[in-house]
């Protein structure tokens, strides 16, 4: 639990480096609370469209169920959920950018996979990029933004 909550007591803390650990958690952390708190709008959502006769997802249905008061409890974990990614936005790319330095790569890579995650094809490779950096070990030994995580105390502790 202590590796999930780390980006929030790091807030906005861009320098230094972060563990594979550390962002993977707090990526697990993110998808565990979408679908306990929006999980339940989803259920209903489709319960609603089957129920109407309609398409899973599809708009009737959905405007139905928000109508007849079906969701509203559903309802308050989407916006729940919404408020959580609001105070999750900066921990998020503060831990991706300290990933990137992990890797001894400046934090503007993000910024550009970013941008190109908005072009269509380009996109979906950005993404993949992206992941496999995430996925990839951090450089042994210190590196230009900071001690490594994995051993602050470096190689030269019993010299």
């Amino acid at each position: 639990m202590e590796w999930m909550i780390l980006p929030f007591k790091r807030y906005a803390e861009f320098s230094g480096r972060s563990r594979r650990k550390e962002f993977w958690m707090f990526q697990l952390l993110n998808i565990i609370l979408l679908f306990v708190l929006a999980g339940p709008f989803a259920v209903s959502a489709i319960t609603a469209s089957a129920a109407a006769g309609t398409g899973p997802g599809s708009d009737e249905a959905v405007a139905e169920a928000l109508l007849s008061g079906g969701m509203g409890l559903s309802m308050i974990g989407v916006v729940l959920y919404g408020l959580y990614g609001l105070a999750a936005l900066i921990p998020s790319i503060a831990v991706t950018v300290r990933r990137l330095h992990d890797r001894d790569m400046s934090g503007w890579w993000y910024l550009g996979l970013a941008v190109a995650g908005a072009i269509p094809v380009i996109g979906f490779v950005a993404s993949i990029a992206l992941f496999v950096l995430m996925v990839l070990p951090g450089n042994d030994g210190d590196n230009r933004f900071g001690p490594d995580p994995k051993n602050p105390y470096g190689d030269d502790v019993f010299a």
